[in-house]
């Protein structure tokens, strides 16, 4: 990934408000030339202390990703009032934008 597509996806993920979500998806088409894997791969590189919301972007369909942050970031966004579905989905209304 080029650094001004690294800083433009960076930039809407610090921009997701608190108790919303989007996808890796969703970032990259606001990009220009980034994947969905390539946001995936960005989050996983963040290094240790950084403040960006990583826990606010999810997987298509409102899932969470697996990865071994899942826990972490389930209780992040719940602590934010996201709630889970019984099969463990986002409902659409705390998508965004």
């Amino acid at each position: 990934m080029h650094d001004a597509v690294r800083e433009q996806a960076t930039t809407i993920i610090a921009r997701i408000p608190e108790g919303r979500v989007t996808t890796y998806g969703t970032i990259a088409k606001m990009t220009e030339g980034a994947t969905a894997r390539s946001i995936g791969a960005l989050l996983r590189l963040l290094p240790k202390g950084h403040t960006l919301p990583w826990h606010r972007v999810v997987a298509a369909g409102g899932r969470l990703a697996h990865h071994e942050g899942a826990l972490e970031q389930r209780e992040l966004l719940s602590a934010e009032g996201v709630i889970f579905d019984a099969r463990g989905r986002i409902p659409e209304r705390f998508f965004w934008p």
